[in-house]
């Protein structure tokens, strides 16, 4: 039986990154400022992984906080430069994350994260979530961050995957949707936040509630 492949994007996805990230930044710049500054951080982060693919995910973050903080007309202490990797393996997994993941498994699906992160932060988020996963593709470790496509080039040549039995599952429409399904990849887009995006996902759910149920959908078992 051909072995069928759930891939993952983590933070947004399975971890909820705004939660993680939106507290560090209200915590050093004022409550206030906190969901104006998520949304810039949402804007410039992606620009900065364009420019400096082969910085660390920690880097990135300190990079674009430092950004911030000069928008702001501030500096960012030495001792909050890392502010944000430093409460990443703390930030909090989606409830409904590890029953979802737990039914995937038990009906039979590989679980791979593909994450625009470093090793030590998926390795700490992976045991938070503690359900068992296949393997892990980290940005730092490839030299490329999604949308690029080097997160799915790698997953194919180090599993040998089928595509045929590889469906992607994440909440980033620009990050994940739109490159999986230019590369031909079915996928489902967990839309958390009510967005609209074109191309369409082969699938859309509100959260992971019902996950294993609509993979084997896309993919039946053998």
């Amino acid at each position: 039986m051909a072995s069928r492949w759930a891939t993952f994007d983590c933070y947004g996805t399975l971890v909820d990154w705004d939660s993680g990230i939106r507290t560090q930044l209200g915590r050093l710049f004022g409550e206030s400022k906190g969901d104006d500054l998520l949304s810039s951080y949402h804007a410039i982060e992606p620009r900065i992984q364009r420019e400096h693919p082969d910085s660390s995910y920690r880097e990135v973050m300190a990079t674009v906080l430092a950004e911030l903080a000069s928008q702001e007309g501030s500096s960012v202490p030495p001792e909050e430069r890392d502010a944000l990797g430093r409460s990443l393996p703390e930030w909090p997994v989606f409830p409904e994350v590890p029953d979802a993941l737990a039914d995937a498994r038990q009906r039979g699906w590989k679980l791979v994260a593909l994450s625009n992160t470093d090793r030590d932060f998926i390795d700490a988020s992976l045991r938070a979530i503690d359900i068992p996963f296949d393997a892990a593709i980290v940005a730092s470790e490839i030299g490329s961050y999604k949308p690029a496509p080097g997160h799915w080039r790698a997953f194919q040549e180090s599993t040998g995957a089928d595509p045929a039995h590889h469906v992607h599952v994440a909440q980033s429409h620009f990050h994940d949707i739109v490159p999986a399904t230019e590369l031909g990849i079915r996928t489902i887009w967990i839309n958390r936040l009510g967005e609209r995006g074109d191309p369409a996902p082969t699938r859309e759910l509100a959260d992971l509630t019902g996950l294993g149920s609509v993979l084997d959908e896309l993919v039946p078992a053998d």
